[in-house]
Parts: structure tokens; sequence; C-alpha cells
């Protein structure tokens, strides 16, 4: 018996006559980590030309996996009416993803069924763990901060995994902060792609 899905099942193939061998072969689940794709990091209180050239990218990317079977986790940076009072307020003193508004929302087009979606309060998701991940493609933004952050606390909690990066749908605060944080995650075995 033979499926032709991403997920962790065993798949069964008889070779030769009955009796014959039988080899098991496990699919590896493929999941699509959409890091902060928020209006206020494309074109609102922090976004940039270079992430809103990105959109049509991450969409294609999203499609792609949607339509192949593969999970798609959506993150979205969330902050609330205090947020000039924490500590990253304080080093970052602009208003961004305040949670139920216009900015802190997905950028509409993106969103696909049966995706996961996960609000983070820092630049790294400290939760990964609990999911059961086996081979990962990251994108979104920023690079530099978000995209890093979760990048290599997933390496981190799953040594043994593919971690991936697609660059063009990664935009960072600026070009050369993108450019290193791409070299940073290559020192960490993620594949940049």
């Amino acid at each position: 018996m033979e499926k032709n899905l991403c997920d962790n099942r065993i798949v069964n193939k008889r070779k030769g006559r009955p009796g014959g061998v039988i080899r098991l072969y496990k699919i590896m689940r493929k999941t699509l980590i959409v890091v902060d794709m928020q209006n206020d990091f494309i074109d609102g209180a922090l976004g940039t030309s270079e992430a809103a050239s990105i959109v049509e990218n991450v969409k294609k990317k999203i499609k792609e996996y949607s339509e192949n079977g593969g999970e798609v986790i959506f993150t979205r940076d969330t902050h609330y009416d205090d947020y000039l009072e924490t500590n990253e307020g304080k080093y970052l003193p602009v208003p961004h993803c305040i949670e139920g508004t216009k900015g802190w929302e997905i950028r509409e087009g993106l969103e696909v069924e049966n995706a996961t979606y996960i609000n983070k309060n820092s630049f790294g998701y400290t939760g990964w763990g609990d999911f059961d991940l086996e081979d990962v493609e990251l994108v979104g933004l920023c690079t530099d901060i978000c995209v890093v952050s979760n990048a290599l606390l997933i390496k981190a909690i799953y040594p043994e995994i593919n971690v991936t990066v697609d660059s063009s749908c990664c935009a960072g605060v600026t070009p050369e902060r993108h450019r290193a944080a791409l070299d940073t995650m290559r020192s960490c075995q993620v594949n940049v792609i």
C-alpha cells in the first residue's frame, strides 16, 4: 500500500512474489513556516520596499506547499497596547503588530486552509519542541530578526532535521543585515537557497 502524502505514515511496498521482501519507507512531512508576513512589516509601521518585493515569492511558496500536502504554519509577531513599556519597545519604540489591528494581520492573499497560526511575543517562538518537525523550510520577515531566531531555535531543538531558508522569500531590515543573517544561518548548518 502506498500513499503519496507528505506525512509520517509508513509506506509498505512488496517486492517480488507473495512472501517476498517487505520494505518500509518513511515519508518525511514537510513544513513551511511563514514568519511574520504581517502588514506592519510589509508596508505598515516597519515596512520596507524589500519586504513588499517578496510577497509574490512567498505566495507561490505557500501555494506549492499547500497543493502538495505540506504543512503550513504562520507566525504572527504579537504585541499589545503596552508595547512601548516592554523591553522590545524600549529598544524599538515603534508600536507595531498590535493584536487585532490591520498591521497585525497576515498579508491578504497569503492565508490557506488548514494552516496553523502561532502568536509569538518575541523574536523566536520557544514552543517548537511541541511540534513533530521533520523537514522545515522558513520564509518571511525579517531575515535578521525573527527568521534567523526561529531557524536557529528549530535547528537547536531538532539538530538532525533539514532546516532550509529560502533567501528569495525573505527580507531583512536592510539588505546588508539580510545577507549577514543568511551567513549566520549557513554557519549553523541551516540550508540557505
